[in-house]
């Protein structure tokens, strides 16, 4: 028997409400701004099975270096795409930006604005 359940993963950011906008709109998932003044440094995102991401306020946050490890990455987050050049278009519209090191052919690796990793991955 399990002792926990639905785990969530929660990103560090600056801005939680601004980084969950970006991923609700690159997974056209449900963005729940909290207002009140115990949540106000946390935001979550939900698709309609409950999966869900969450985004935590951090003081004097710090983006990670990637790929090297002077700060190293606190998440990386890969989702699979149909056309690596169409999807690339839209993260980039959305606020993403391309990294100069692409270590690979059937991904592409992007910072999101908070400038954590993600890659897009050929489905």
């Amino acid at each position: 028997m399990a002792i926990a359940r639905t785990p969530t993963t929660v990103i560090d950011c600056p801005d939680p409400a601004a980084l969950a906008t970006f991923y609700g709109a690159l997974l056209d998932w449900k963005v729940n701004l909290h207002q009140d003044e115990f949540d106000g440094g946390w935001t979550d995102i939900t698709d309609v099975t409950g999966q869900r991401y969450c985004f935590q306020q951090v003081e004097n946050y710090t983006a990670p270096v990637w790929p090297e490890q002077d700060i190293p990455q606190q998440v990386h987050i890969d989702v699979d795409v149909d056309d690596l050049d169409e999807a690339e278009a839209a993260v980039l519209q959305l606020g993403a930006t391309k990294h100069p090191h692409q270590p690979g052919t059937s991904f592409r690796v992007f910072l999101d604005p908070a400038g954590h990793p993600f890659c897009l991955c050929q489905a």
